[in-house]
């Protein structure tokens, strides 16, 4: 049995667990054992959800719990995000996270914290969603030199940009449209500032080029 624990239950943490609860049996067949989400962090009271009875406010109870082998981060931001996923890599479990701002200022010093502990640090979902970018920039490609990357790195602009220019949309509207949807947050700022994409152009240029880069 593998337990993880799933750090934030928002729309991407309650997202991982349906789709953990409703693929487990194709997701135990593929890995060869069982997987359960054993807590769900957030500091909500989740009484009434779907993970009540895996709901835990205070974070030790998972550092403690030597049955946790994985911990999932999806509560966005540097803080308390890096310093709960460096915590848990000392405790000897392995930190997945999609949180690409704690992955453009502090993936190296996690990478090569993770190593160092024989653990993984996986950041598949910080660049491209669904799309797999990572793993082939560390692992297929590394007989390859790169000379560029190319791409729409915004969804959510890219959504609005396409919205203005073949329906002669209205910006506002067509914000509040892609919010409405679920493609930007309540707070549209990383988006439509630009952070989001830099902080996707940093990760990719570090793994591409093997330099950590300063977003």
């Amino acid at each position: 049995m593998i337990n993880i624990a799933v750090l934030g239950y928002g729309t991407i943490g309650s997202g991982v667990v349906e789709v953990i609860e409703t693929n487990h049996e194709s997701i135990n067949r593929k890995i060869g054992e069982p997987i359960r989400v054993k807590y769900v962090l957030d500091k909500r009271d989740l009484s009434g959800t779907p993970v009540a009875s895996k709901a835990v406010t205070d974070y030790d109870i998972i550092l403690n719990d030597d049955d946790v082998s994985i911990v999932v981060e999806v509560l966005g931001g540097v803080e308390p995000a890096y310093t709960f996923a460096k915590q848990a890599l000392e405790h000897g479990k392995s930190v997945a996270t999609s949180n690409k701002e704690l992955v453009a200022e502090k993936g190296a010093e996690l990478l090569a914290m993770a190593k160092s502990k024989n653990l993984n640090f996986l950041f598949e979902a910080s660049v491209g969603g669904g799309i797999p970018i990572i793993r082939p920039l560390n692992q297929s490609l590394t007989a390859d030199e790169i000379n560029e990357i190319t791409g729409i790195l915004n969804g959510t602009t890219n959504y609005i940009l396409t919205k203005m220019a073949d329906e002669g949309a209205d910006f506002d509207e067509v914000l509040k449209d892609a919010q409405d949807k679920g493609y930007a947050e309540l707070h549209p700022e990383a988006d439509v500032e630009g952070y989001d994409a830099c902080r996707k152009i940093a990760i990719l240029t570090s793994l591409a080029f093997g330099m950590q880069v300063d977003y």
